[in-house]
C-alpha cells in the first residue's frame, strides 16, 4: 500500500478540518476560518512534508548529535536537553515559503498552497545557541546542517530534506530546538520529538524530526538547499526568461503579510449596515507597524486597530468596522506595512518557484 494511504487516516483522525493536497507526500492546510485564533490549535495547523513520515517508535530513546566545527561533539537525549539547558518558550508564526502559490499566474512548480499554510504557536525547547556554546564553536563555523530520518518516497536512499541556518541565526536567542508545541509534547505530524524553530525564516528552515546538527565551514548543500529550492532570484525574472540558478539566494526573511479571518468569502451584509473585519498580520525580521483595510476593492483605505502579539515573532491581531455603502459586490482587503515602510503589494510579484507571495488578500461578498 502506498505510504501516503497509510498516513491519511492518522491525519483525518487528528486534523479532521484540513484540506489534503493530492500529492505523494502528506500535505494539508486548514480553511481560513480555522485560523481565527491568536494561537493556532494543533488540530488546525497545516502539515508540510517533502517525503514520508518517519516511524517514531520510542521518543524517549531519541538522541540529538551535534558535531562538525565544534570542539566537543556531543549527543543528548530529550531528558538531557531538558535537565542541562534552560527551557524557554517562543511564540512564533510558522509559514511555508510556498503559501499562496496557487495565486501565481502563470503557474509555477510546487505544491499549490492556498492561504492556509501558516499558523502561530507556542514552541518550547532549548536555545540552539546554548547547545553550540556548550559544544564550543570553532572559528570556521559558518552554517548549520540539519539531518532527519525522513526519506524521499521515490528514492528511500535520499533524505527528504536537509537544510540549515547561517551561524548568526543559529546563535540568535529565538532559535530553538523544540520538543513542545502549545504546551504539549511535539506531535509526530509536526516533527516530534525534536524540531528546529527559526522564527522569521520560512518553514523549510524549521527542520522536523531533528537527530543531528553538523556545523559546517560553508553554506550547507543538503537536500533542498541547492539550485532554486527555497531561494529567490537576486533580480526580477519574468515568466519565460532563462533562469540562472547561481543568482538565486536562500530565503532568510519572510515578507510582511496579513490574513483576513472574518468575514469569509461569500459573506452577505445588508446595504448600509456595519460589519466587522478582523485577522492577523506578521512579518519576518522587521516587525509589523500598521494594517490598512478597505471594503471597496482598494478605492479607499482606513487604518485598522492593530493589537499586540504574544512576542516579537507572533502574529498581531487587527480589526476594523466597515460599512456596506451600496448594493452589489463587496471586496474586503487588508494591507500590512512593516516598520521599514514595506507594504504588501496589491498584485502578486511573480518568481519562478512561487515563493513568498504576500499580495493583498481579497475577500468577496455581497451587499443587498
Amino acid at each position: 500500500m502506498p505510504r501516503r494511504l497509510v498516513e491519511l487516516p492518522l491525519l483525518r483522525r487528528l486534523k479532521p478540518g484540513l484540506y489534503v493536497h493530492d500529492e505523494e507526500a502528506l500535505n494539508a492546510e486548514p480553511e481560513i476560518g480555522l485560523l481565527d485564533q491568536p494561537i493556532t490549535p494543533v488540530d488546525a495547523f497545516f502539515i508540510r512534508n517533502n517525503g514520508a513520515l518517519p516511524d517514531i517508535d520510542a521518543p524517549e530513546a531519541w538522541r540529538l548529535t551535534l558535531d562538525g566545527e565544534v570542539e566537543r561533539p556531543a549527543t543528548w537525549s530529550l531528558d538531557d536537553l531538558q535537565r542541562r539547558f534552560e527551557v524557554v518558550t517562543v511564540t512564533s508564526v510558522l509559514e511555508c515559503a510556498g503559501n499562496g502559490r496557487v495565486q501565481f499566474s502563470p503557474p509555477t512548480d510546487g505544491l499549490p498552497w492556498r492561504l492556509g499554510a501558516v499558523g502561530c504557536a507556542r514552541w518550547t525547547g532549548v536555545r540552539l545557541r546554548d547547545l553550540l556554546v556548550d559544544a564550543g564553536l570553532r572559528p570556521g563555523a559558518f552554517y548549520t546542517a540539519h539531518h532527519s530520518p525522513d526519506r524521499l518516497i521515490k528514492d528511500e536512499a535520499r533524505p527528504a530534506l536537509s537544510r540549515g541556518l547561517p551561524i548568526a541565526k543559529a546563535l540568535s536567542p529565538e532559535t530553538l530546538v523544540a520538543f513542545e508545541m502549545n504546551g504539549e509534547p511535539l506531535p509526530r505530524l509536526h516533527g516530534g520529538p525534536l524540531r528546529i524553530v527559526a522564527p522569521g525564516y520560512p518553514g523549510s528552515a524549521w527542520q522536523k524530526w531533528l537527530e543531528r546538527i553538523t556545523i559546517r565551514p560553508c553554506e550547507h548543500d543538503g537536500e533542498k538547499m541547492r539550485g532554486t529550492d527555497y531561494r529567490l532570484p537576486g533580480a526580477p525574472v519574468a515568466p519565460g526568461e532563462p533562469i540562472d540558478a547561481s543568482s538565486f539566494e536562500v530565503i532568510t526573511d519572510m515578507p510582511v503579510k496579513s490574513l483576513i479571518t472574518a468575514p469569509l468569502a461569500g459573506f452577505a451584509v445588508a446595504v448600509g449596515a456595519a460589519f466587522g473585519v478582523r485577522g492577523f498580520a506578521w512579518s519576518g525580521a522587521v516587525p509589523v507597524a500598521s494594517v490598512a483595510v478597505s471594503s471597496d476593492g482598494g478605492e479607499t483605505w482606513h487604518q485598522a486597530e492593530l493589537g499586540a502579539g504574544e512576542g516579537d515573532f507572533a502574529w498581531r491581531p487587527f480589526s476594523a468596522t466597515m460599512m456596506a455603502g451600496q448594493a452589489g459586490i463587496v471586496t474586503v482587503m487588508a494591507r500590512a506595512t512593516d516598520a521599514e515602510g514595506r507594504a504588501q503589494p496589491l498584485e502578486m510579484v511573480w518568481n519562478p518557484r512561487g515563493y513568498c507571495n504576500n499580495q493583498v488578500q481579497r475577500v468577496r461578498g455581497s451587499a443587498r
